[in-house]
């Protein structure tokens, strides 16, 4: 099988990310050359990739919309990449279309990268969190946006008391989403992307192995450290979210799905009905990045009309302290 990223694959078929390019940080000290002003940055971002939705979720909860602009890339990425174009999910041919980019009218998020580093030749990914005073990406890395949004633009927060990174339980919750991003998050990757059977299985087993100790974790606790919900939740659920939909066939993370797992999917559908999260969520997007994107896994860009399921259903995760 070829690799659906080969400069990511090793010889032996095991996917290996590449690191995130930009980690410049912004600041509300004076100590970067990047200071924490409402309307400077703009966010962009893809609702198909799990990476990206955190940093969606984290601008939500804060109350940071009208702080923070986002702009939505096309959820199909083909060979230039990710695209603003037509929202009704039309792929033009030949002539350049209209850009739905509002702060530099760029046809694909390729000519940010472009603009921050000329030489930049790897993969393009979302997040990004551009600067629109210098006309560069400030960074691509969700943690550090999520970790931005929470402490240094509380000031500018309309929920200012919402705390995801509690500084009590800091060591501890470092070495969950430790756990978690490798494992879970980037675990079904190294499943979905291992261009050979051992890699695949050891990543597979590997996943379930962790989802079953999460299960254990959560019938414990209503979330990950009790209550309240911090950025460990909103991490696992970025990829519990998907799971069923893509995760489970187009990835062949198949052992199980989330809905087998009582607590796993009664506290799935907890987070998901926490007020505004649903509004991150658009499953048409995910559906057809995944399917219609990764056609070295699904040549066919066939797109599954299942599964079928309600998130919004009573969940019973209160009754759990």
């Amino acid at each position: 099988m070829k690799a659906q990223f080969p400069a990511e694959q090793s010889e032996s078929g095991e996917f290996q990310r590449q690191e995130d390019a930009f980690r410049e940080w912004i600041s509300n000290d004076g100590s970067t050359s990047y200071p924490a002003i409402a309307n400077r940055y703009h966010l962009y971002v893809s609702l198909a990739c799990p990476w990206a939705s955190r940093t969606v979720i984290f601008r939500k909860l804060k109350g940071l919309e009208e702080v923070i602009g986002m702009t939505v890339v096309d959820p199909i990425r083909d060979e230039k990449g990710w695209a603003f174009r037509d929202p009704s999910g039309k792929i033009p041919l030949g002539a350049p279309f209209e850009s739905t980019d509002p702060v530099n009218s760029f046809h694909f998020l390729s000519e940010a990268y472009k603009a921050t580093d000329p030489d930049f030749n790897e993969r393009v990914t979302v997040p990004v969190l551009w600067d629109k005073e210098t006309k560069k990406i400030v960074n691509n890395c969700e943690d550090d946006i999520c970790r931005m949004f929470n402490d240094v633009f509380n000031d500018f927060a309309t929920n200012k008391e919402v705390d995801l990174f509690p500084k009590e339980i800091e060591a501890e919750h470092a070495k969950l989403c430790d756990f978690l991003y490798d494992n879970v998050n980037n675990g079904v990757y190294k499943a979905g992307f291992a261009t050979h059977q051992r890699p695949y299985e050891i990543s597979c087993r590997k996943l379930f192995e962790a989802l079953d100790e999460l299960e254990a974790r959560l019938s414990k606790g209503r979330y990950l450290f009790g209550n309240p919900i911090v950025e460990a939740d909103w991490r696992f659920f970025c990829t519990l979210i998907r799971f069923d939909v893509v995760y489970h066939g187009h990835f062949k993370c198949n052992i199980r799905r989330i809905i087998d797992y009582p607590n796993l999917q009664g506290y799935l559908m907890d987070l998901y009905q926490q007020p505004s999260i649903t509004e991150t969520v658009n499953f048409d997007h995910i559906k057809r990045h995944y399917y219609m994107t990764q056609t070295k896994i699904n040549p066919t860009r066939i797109v599954p009309i299942g599964p079928e399921f309600d998130l919004t259903k009573p969940h019973g995760r209160g009754k759990i302290v």
